[in-house]
Parts: structure tokens; C-alpha cells; sequence
């Protein structure tokens, strides 16, 4: 048996800080490491001792091997922890580990090996007698194989990368004529984010649930299953929103699902903690889908309903534990819902988005669990995954989880990125989540073609953010005066006192009157209305206010350009004040310029200078936060301009390319 007394974490984000606070609780030194843009990142505070491991680019940081090995040797740390991500599902990496001596937080070499490989594993599962997806698993990635074997299986289907996950080279193909395109997409993101192109096909599934079972394997070939989470929602094929237990499960279902899931482990002589993923459909038949030999993102779910720390559970059949608990003495206790939340734009198709956190304020209360790894004053790179934190609420029923998630969400602020919180509200309201009854298609059934789109914000919202914004403003002009009694404050000796600024919201001007009416009191007059708002308190981004008699409670920051974020219980707002805003001068031009929508590598450019293209056409493709996105031309016309190169790093907003409008346009 092995006795581990310092643990690396050979990770970065939440997962990092997750597991370093374990490592905490049961005594063990640790060690984080970071690259140069994660310096002042919260993980990095957490350990006893941080190394630095390389530049931002994951290739030379947290993918680096040699740098990871390094930094145990250097530290004295006898074990690695690698998280989720990176080099976690890296067999390589887990040899490597063990060849300098070092115990591996993870299963073994050959699991991962055999699971990493999603032809090889549906090819072992078969073997073992866990049910599958009618599929092509064959080594042949050719044009005319694939379309033979699509064909054989029959539209849709979904093509897979073998070394994949997260999402990652996956597309839903529907038709033949979309097949050669989704080919050389699924394959290139493949080979960019695992160094294999590879691909299998399946039969694609329509409207399942996605359910996966924990597992848990120690050395002494005890292997137990903790239940099941219900991961259906999602999109791109990333989770959204998880659950435990599955709305729909029952008892006999999860004994078949979960002895399945422990044969898969069986078969590959698995250790450690894993997750063998199914499809349910609605007749209650499942179909493997891949064995993800890691820790979860989800994993919080089956904490909270287990009532053990997984992580910790990790450890100690690390160092040659046997099981803290056998299959029999497994209790769920009540329902627990976890949301992630990201840093994109839902209205844009959940494009991600980076820059400085302005302000990040978390919730807490009853049954509230939040596992983060970012901070106020923070920076979201658009190195790493858009994935910021995690909400956890747990319940002794479904539906008191799901109000205390709600609420939770409410509670939340997090300014300066663009990220999903508004949509994680709404999606928790909808009445098909509500009723357990959402599928993979959740997204797709309850929100479009158009996808989702933010209520817009009431006459009451915008009043309870102009008054607030002129409560802060006469705030700071008392606090840099000199010997001004705070009662003086809006008072004048020629009566009320008025005052006008425009505000910009999206791309609409707001003028707006602030008439002082008493201490506390403004009076905010626009073009066809006014409303009253009185300051009720304001303690830090807690802000709470009278509309017109009704009480208001939301989070609100303000910055010294004049930028003001709000997060009210239904939506976040960014508006800015531009009486105090110093605004750039203005880009004379064409509507045919196109520019990168978020920070990335631009990978491929289809078209040159002269080429005429089409509204819709593809011009090429953005690498951004491990997933690949298509630019497409917004008109007809003519490239005038081509400002970018394939490879090249581009910022936001950055010209790739100008389209001269055709005659007519």
C-alpha cells in the first residue's frame, strides 16, 4: 500500500480548486502549477506550493508532460491528480507518471487506452454483452466507406471521434449531401483537439436521454456503481444542466443500467473512478456510448446525493484502499441539479466570450453548493474552456432542488463576459425540465431555429438601473468633497435639482431626466413616461430599490467609464452611460466587414481577394476555446480585402475580411 503525502494537480479552473480543497481536508500537501497567463488564478492561491509550468497555449503548459513531471520532481510530490481535461484521459501521460515513480489519480494505462479509442471500446462492449448503437467502427476513414456505411445504417447519423469527448469532432449528419462536409469538420476538430482524426459512425438516436452511471473500481477488484445522472441537456453536445437520479429512473432499470455499467468496467480490469454513458430511449431501452475513465464535470451531483467526497474516494483507492462502501450499503438520498455556468453568448449560439471579470458574485444558502475557479478582477482567456463554475443545489425532493437552483441563479452576477445565467433560468423554468421530461432535443424543442432570446428588459428594470446609477454617481461626488454633510446631498437652494444623461443599450439611446424629489428619492423622466424610485440599501453589488411602490433586488457594479452591470432575477443588463463614457470615434464603412466574433486561431480561409461569394457561404473557419466555428458571409458580394492569414491569432472583433456589397445590395 501506498501512503500519498503530496499531491500535484496537474490541472487548472474549478476542477483544480476543487481538488486541492480536498487535498486540504484529509491533510495532504499540495501543489499546483500554472502557465504565465493563470499567475494570479485562484488555484494557484489555494496550494501550499505553485510551479509555473509554461506559456498560456495549452500545448506548452498544461498539455506539457516533461514540465508536469518536472514540477513533481522539483516539489516532492508523490502523486498527480489530473482532473478532467488536458491530460486526464491520456495514457501516455498515465505511463509516464508511473515510470517516474509517481501514483496516477486515475485508472490504468490499459483502461485508458482501450476507452480512449471509442471503436476499440464499442468493439470490447460488444464482447462483454452491454447493448449498442448499430454503428461503423472500422478502421477505413475514406469518403466512399463512410458514405457506403452511412447509407447501410441509414440517415441520421452521428459521426464521433474515436479519441474524442466534450463534444468534440461530433456531428448529427441528416442527409448525404451534408455528409462529406461534416466529414472534414468532425475530422479536422478531432485531429486539432486530440491529435486524431479519426472517426466512428452510429446510428443517430433521436430524442433520448443521455444517462450515465458512476462507477468505482479499487485493486482489489471490488467494483460498485453510485447511481445515475440524467445529462440530456446540452449543447454542441456539451452538458448544460445534470441531475440525480434520473427523473424517469426506476428501480429495476437502474439495477440493469448499473450492472451494465460495473460489466464495462469489468471488462477493461478498470480501477479508479469512471463513467460509462448511455443513451435511454423512450421505451426504456439504453445503448452504450462511450466510458469516460476520469472524474466527471457532474461528479457534484452524486456527491450530494451519496453523501461522500468522490475525490477523496479517488485517493485512497489510489494508494491501495479497498471501497469505503460495498454495492448493498449505496443510498441515494433526495435529488440534486447542477448548472454550468459559461462564459458565451447564448443569443449569438452560445459563442464563447472572454475578458476581465468585472465583478463575480456567488450565491449561497440552503442546499447550495458552488465549486468555481475564477474571481473578481480575473480574466477569462481564450486559451481555455469557456466553463467557469458550477451551481449545485441539492433537495429532498426534485422540485425543491430545482426552486432552490432557480433561486440560486437569481443570486448570481457575473459581469464582464457574456455568460449562459440568463438561459440557465429560463431553461429551469421551462415546463418540459419542470415535468422531468427533457430529452437531448430539449434545447432544439424549446427554443428553435431562432434559438434562445432574452426577454427584453421592462420599463421598471431600466428606471431601477438609471436611478441607481445616479445614486452611485451623487455617492462619490459627496465621498470626494470636502466637509459636505451628507443631508445637503440633492438638495438645492432653488429647489430640485435635474439632471440629464443618455444612456446606450445594445445599439438604442436612452435620454433620461433624474429630478430629485427628497433625500433618496429620484424621479426619472423619459421620453413618454417617468417612474419614482426611492434607495432602499446599497451594500456592495446588493442593491435594493422602490419602483413606483415595488421593491427591487438585484446586483448591480459601476465602472469608472460609465459601463454599469445589472443581473436582476430574470436577466443581466450592460448599459452604458455616455455623458461619462469616452467614446472611440466611430468606423466609417462598409457592411461587409467581416471580423473574428470572438478570440481565436483562424484555421482556414476559403475564399481570396476578388472571389465572388454568397450570403451563407462558408468563408472559413475560427478555432476558439477547443471547438471550431464557420464564418459566414453576412451578403453577396465581392472580397475587396483580406486582412488575415490562416494560423494567425485573432482578437475579438478583428478584420478577416471585407465583402464589397454587389450593385443593388
Amino acid at each position: 500500500m501506498t501512503h500519498i503525502t503530496t499531491l500535484l494537480v496537474a490541472n487548472r479552473g474549478e476542477i483544480a480548486c476543487r481538488i486541492l480543497r480536498t487535498a486540504r481536508n484529509l491533510g495532504l500537501r499540495s501543489v499546483a502549477v500554472y502557465s504565465e497567463a493563470d499567475a494570479g488564478a485562484p488555484h494557484v492561491g489555494l496550494a501550499d506550493e505553485a510551479i509555473c509550468i509554461g506559456p498560456a497555449p495549452v500545448t506548452e503548459s498544461y498539455l506539457n508532460m516533461q514540465a508536469l513531471l518536472d514540477a513533481a520532481r522539483a516539489s516532492g510530490a508523490d502523486a498527480i491528480h489530473p482532473g478532467y481535461g488536458f491530460l486526464s484521459e491520456n495514457a501516455g501521460f498515465a505511463a509516464a507518471c508511473h515510470a517516474a515513480g509517481l501514483v496516477f489519480i486515475g485508472p490504468p494505462p490499459t483502461a485508458i487506452t482501450l476507452m480512449g479509442d471509442k471503436a476499440k471500446a464499442k468493439a470490447r462492449m460488444i464482447e462483454a454483452g452491454v447493448p449498442c448503437i448499430a454503428g461503423y467502427q472500422g478502421p477505413d476513414n475514406d469518403i466512399a466507406t463512410l458514405r457506403a456505411e452511412a447509407a447501410r445504417i441509414g440517415y441520421p447519423v452521428m459521426l464521433k471521434a474515436v479519441a474524442g469527448g466534450g463534444g468534440r469532432g461530433m456531428r448529427r449528419v441528416a442527409r448525404e449531401s451534408d455528409l462529406e462536409t461534416a466529414i472534414r469538420l468532425a475530422s479536422s476538430e478531432a485531429a486539432n483537439a486530440f491529435g486524431n482524426g479519426d472517426l466512428l459512425m452510429e446510428k443517430a438516436v433521436d430524442r433520448p436521454r443521455h444517462v450515465e452511471v458512476q462507477v468505482f473500481a479499487d485493486q482489489q477488484g471490488h467494483i460498485i456503481h453510485l447511481g445515475e445522472r440524467d445529462c440530456s441537456i446540452q449543447r454542441r453536445h456539451q452538458k448544460v444542466i445534470e441531475e440525480a437520479p434520473c427523473p424517469v429512473m426506476t428501480e429495476g432499470l437502474r439495477a440493469e443500467m448499473g450492472a451494465a455499467a460495473v460489466e464495462a468496467a469489468r471488462a477493461v480490469n478498470y480501477v479508479g473512478a469512471g463513467t460509462v454513458e448511455f443513451l435511454l430511449d423512450a421505451d426504456g431501452r439504453f445503448y452504450f456510448l462511450e466510458m469516460n475513465t476520469r472524474l466527471q464535470v457532474e461528479h457534484p451531483v452524486t456527491e450530494e446525493v451519496l453523501g461522500q467526497d468522490l475525490v477523496a474516494w479517488q485517493i485512497a483507492v489510489a494508494q491501495g484502499d479497498a471501497l469505503p462502501l460495498t454495492q448493498d450499503e449505496v443510498r441515494l438520498s433526495g435529488h440534486a441539479i447542477e448548472v454550468r455556468l459559461y462564459a458565451e453568448d447564448p443569443t449569438r449560439n452560445f459563442l464563447p466570450s472572454t475578458g476581465p471579470v468585472v465583478l463575480w458574485h456567488p450565491p449561497a444558502g440552503p442546499g447550495i453548493r458552488v465549486d468555481d475557479g475564477i474571481e473578481t478582477g480575473g480574466i477569462v482567456s481564450p486559451f481555455y474552456d469557456a466553463m467557469l463554475a458550477k451551481i449545485i443545489a441539492h433537495g429532498p425532493t426534485r422540485e425543491d432542488a430545482r426552486r432552490r437552483l432557480v433561486r440560486a441563479l437569481q443570486d448570481t452576477a457575473l459581469f464582464g463576459p457574456q455568460t449562459n445565467r440568463d438561459f440557465l433560468i429560463d431553461a429551469l423554468t421551462q415546463a418540459d425540465f419542470i415535468a422531468g421530461a427533457a430529452t437531448t432535443a430539449f434545447i432544439q424543442d424549446a427554443y428553435g431555429e431562432s434559438g434562445y432570446a432574452p426577454a427584453p428588459a421592462t420599463p421598471t428594470d431600466l428606471a431601477a438601473v438609471f436611478a441607481l446609477d445616479h445614486f452611485q454617481v451623487r455617492r462619490e461626488a459627496l465621498e470626494s468633497a470636502i466637509h459636505v454633510d451628507s443631508e445637503l446631498v440633492d438638495w438645492g437652494s432653488a429647489g430640485d435639482l435635474e439632471s440629464s444623461a443618455v444612456y446606450k443599450q445594445g445599439d438604442a439611446d436612452v435620454v433620461v431626466t433624474a429630478r430629485t424629489e427628497g433625500q433618496g428619492k429620484v424621479r426619472l423622466l423619459f421620453s413618454d413616461h417617468t417612474r419614482l424610485a426611492e434607495k432602499v440599501d446599497i451594500c456592495g453589488p446588493d442593491a435594493s430599490l422602490i419602483v413606483d411602490g415595488c421593491r427591487q433586488r438585484l446586483a448591480f457594479h459601476r465602472t469608472s467609464d460609465g459601463h454599469l452591470f445589472v443581473a436582476t432575477q430574470a436577466r443581466t443588463l450592460t448599459l452604458q452611460n455616455l455623458s461619462q463614457a469616452v467614446m472611440p470615434p466611430k468606423e466609417g464603412g462598409s457592411t461587409g466587414l467581416v471580423t473574428a466574433p470572438m478570440h481565436g486561431k483562424l484555421l482556414s480561409l476559403a475564399f481570396g481577394a476578388g472571389d465572388r461569394v454568397s450570403k451563407g457561404d462558408v468563408l472559413g473557419v475560427l478555432e476558439a476555446m477547443k471547438m471550431q466555428h464557420e464564418i459566414v458571409a453576412g451578403a453577396d458580394g465581392k472580397i475587396a480585402l483580406v486582412a488575415a492569414s490562416p494560423g494567425v491569432q485573432l482578437a475579438a472583433n478583428d478584420l478577416i475580411l471585407e465583402i464589397e456589397p454587389e450593385d443593388g445590395d
